[in-house]
């Protein structure tokens, strides 16, 4: 049984002074706009119809917020027996495959269990222990995941899965698809900073996107011109917890069971794609400075930008899309 779509409040309005239809709603647990040109009213809206009714039925199957979601079923299933998915769901999960392959394991869909361990939202009046860690450890491993074809079982009892990791990146392409799909050349879809610009603004030669200071949250430092890529950003200075007077991100290092703490604050990626920008937006983080920039100069079409304690790393042609001041 498909889960039935989440309900979306969506709003439309048209900005006569920026030439741009504005869609604004909440979804996948953010803040949604999608600006755009369109040649009508109806035709804007026809668009606006079924990128919200796309980003509802993805919602209600993949979230696992949603009890009566897919990812909610299969993670009941864990440890008891399969569950039946459909050719989309095998597709999401190939290219779970090759983030995961991409990104040195950094990327793990199985990594929920190690997300409620030291869930940021919580106290955390003592840090988890040595022994939870390593409980919860042996949770996690894609590589565990039984798959065939329309079936898939997380064999241990307590396993789950999460598609946050890249879920509104994916998203958020698929709704720029969306819009070429509808003949609109103009787009910036933009879902809790997880952007693809799709050709210019009306009257501009780019967009133009700004970048988050994460020692000021709320300001910028820089800002990009984004013509036809995805932007995404990574930190841990708005979802943390403090113990012992220590910073305890919400990004997880899958490879010792912790948050990561590098020095790093942030990291934006410029790609071909939302999803390639945010999936390689968190593993810099994780990675650290000198992997992470490796990962990002072998990455192509892909540029980045580590803001750090110690100051700002950037690739070779990052600067090639800020925006002069």
């Amino acid at each position: 049984m498909t889960p039935p779509p989440v309900k979306i409040d969506a709003r439309v309005v048209f900005d006569s002074k920026r030439r741009l239809y504005d869609l604004q709603f909440k979804a996948l647990g953010t803040n949604c706009r999608i600006q755009y040109s369109a040649t009508s009213n109806d035709h804007a809206a026809v668009f606006a119809r079924e990128a919200v009714q796309w980003v509802a039925s993805f919602e209600g199957k993949y979230s696992r917020f949603r009890e009566d979601s897919l990812i909610s079923e299969i993670n009941r299933n864990a440890g008891v027996c399969w569950t039946k998915i459909d050719a989309e769901v095998e597709s999401i999960f190939a290219i779970c495959d090759d983030l995961n392959f991409m990104t040195q394991g950094v990327l793990d869909p199985t990594m929920l269990p190690l997300i409620k361990l030291w869930d940021y939202r919580d106290a955390h009046e003592c840090l988890p222990t040595d022994t939870a860690i390593a409980e919860t450890m042996a949770l996690i491993g894609w590589d565990q995941v039984e798959r065939k074809p329309g079936s898939v079982y997380l064999p241990k009892p307590g396993m789950a899965l999460d598609l946050g990791g890249f879920g509104k990146e994916y998203a958020v392409d698929k709704v720029a698809a969306i819009a070429v799909g509808n003949r609109i050349g103009a787009c910036l879809v933009d879902f809790g900073r997880d952007i693809h610009a799709l050709g210019t603004p009306p009257g501009a030669p780019a967009w133009h996107i700004g970048l988050e200071n994460p020692e000021m949250p709320g300001a910028s430092w820089s800002s990009l011109a984004a013509v036809d890529m995805g932007i995404a950003t990574s930190g841990d200075y708005r979802r943390f917890f403090e113990h012992a007077g220590r910073r305890y991100g919400h990004i997880i290092d899958p490879r010792v069971g912790k948050p990561a703490i590098n020095g790093i604050l942030a990291v934006t990626i410029a790609a071909n794609s939302c999803l390639e920008a945010g999936v390689l937006s968190t593993a810099v983080f994780v990675l650290g400075e000198e992997a992470g920039m490796k990962l990002v100069e072998g990455t192509f079409g892909a540029e980045g930008c580590i803001f750090m304690n110690s100051g700002i790393q950037q690739t070779s042609k990052f600067y090639e899309h800020v925006v002069e001041k």
